[in-house]
C-alpha cells in the first residue's frame, strides 16, 4: 500500500485526536513538560562534573597519543586564562544533556503522544531506547576507531606543509564535541530505515531500488559534515552504507504491518 492511501487501522488504536483539549490545557502539559526535562539536565549536569576530568581524558586522549608518537608536545594550549574553567564547564553541560537526554526524551514523548494512535506511540516508545543506544555506539566509534586515524592524518598533513601544531584546547574540544554528535546522528540510519518501512510510508523495494543514490547522498552528507580529510569521511560514510543494509535487512526480521 502506498503513502497516502487509506491504511487500515489497528484495533487497538484510539484517536486519541478526537479528544479535543483547550489549549490552556496544551499549554500547561507542554510547561510542566519543560520543567521536567530541565529538572532532569540540571541532575544531569551534577552527575557530570563529577567525571568531567574522565570526559575530557577522554577527548584529549586521541590528540595526546598521536602527539606522543611523533615527539611532540601532547598538552594542548589554552588561549586565555580563563579558557580551562569554560571548557569545563562547557564540556559538563555537553555530558549533562547525554546522560539526562532519556529523561529528556521521554518528557518531549509524552507530550507529543497525546495526539498519536496507540500503535504509534507503541513503535515510537521502542524506538526512543534504540535511538539513545545508537548515538552512544556512534560517539564511542568515533571516540575508540576513526578519531585516532583522523587526527594523525591531519597533524602528518601539518608536517608535511612545514608547520608546527599547536592546538588549542578550545577548538580540539570544539572538534572532538561536533564530530561526536555528527557520528551519533549518524548511527541513527537503520532506526530511521527500519521506521519509515515499518510503518509504510516507503516501500522496501524503493529502499534496494534507490541504495545507489542513498550512497552518494552519505558521501556528500560525510563530505560536507566532517573535516576535508578523505580519511573521516569514509570513515563516516562506511559505517552509514552499512547501518543503512542493517535497517533494510531488519525490516525482514520485522516485516511491515502492509504489503511491502
Amino acid at each position: 500500500m502506498y503513502p497516502g492511501q487509506n491504511m487500515p487501522r489497528d484495533p487497538n488504536d484510539t484517536d486519541i485526536n478526537s479528544i479535543r483539549m483547550p489549549l490552556g490545557e496544551h499549554l500547561e502539559e507542554l510547561r510542566r513538560r519543560l520543567i521536567r526535562a530541565l529538572l532532569g539536565l540540571v541532575v544531569g549536569v551534577g552527575v557530570a562534573l563529577a567525571f568531567t576530568n574522565t570526559f575530557l581524558d577522554a577527548l584529549e586522549h586521541s590528540y595526546a597519543k598521536v602527539m606522543q608518537e611523533t615527539g611532540q608536545d601532547p598538552r594542548l594550549a589554552a588561549h586565555a586564562a580563563t579558557a580551562g574553567i569554560i571548557i569545563y564547564c562547557g564540556v559538563a553541560l555537553v555530558a549533562g544533556l547525554v546522560i539526562a537526554s532519556p529523561w529528556i526524551l521521554y518528557q518531549l514523548w509524552m507530550f507529543v503522544a497525546a495526539g498519536l494512535y496507540h500503535r504509534e506511540r507503541r513503535m515510537i516508545l521502542s524506538a526512543v531506547p534504540a535511538s539513545v543506544l545508537l548515538f552512544a555506539g556512534g560517539a564511542a566509534f568515533f571516540l575508540l576507531v576513526a578519531s585516532m586515524p583522523l587526527i594523525r592524518f591531519l597533524v602528518a598533513f601539518n608536517e608535511w606543509m612545514g608547520l608546527r601544531s599547536v592546538i588549542m584546547l578550545n577548538e580540539h574540544i570544539r572538534f572532538m564535541t561536533r564530530m561526536l554528535l555528527v557520528f551519533g546522528l549518524a548511527f541513527q540510519t537503520p532506526l530511521v530505515v527500519f521506521v519509515l518501512v515499518r510503518t509504510g510510508l516507503v516501500r522496501r523495494r524503493a529502499m534496494h531500488h534507490y541504495r545507489k543514490h542513498v550512497i552518494v547522498g552519505m558521501l556528500v552528507l560525510a563530505a560536507v559534515a566532517t573535516s576535508p580529510s578523505v580519511v573521516d569521511q569514509i570513515a563516516l560514510a562506511v559505517p552509514m552504507w552499512l547501518l543503512y543494509e542493517l535497517g533494510i535487512a531488519l525490516t525482514y526480521v520485522f516485516p511491515p504491518r502492509r504489503v511491502t
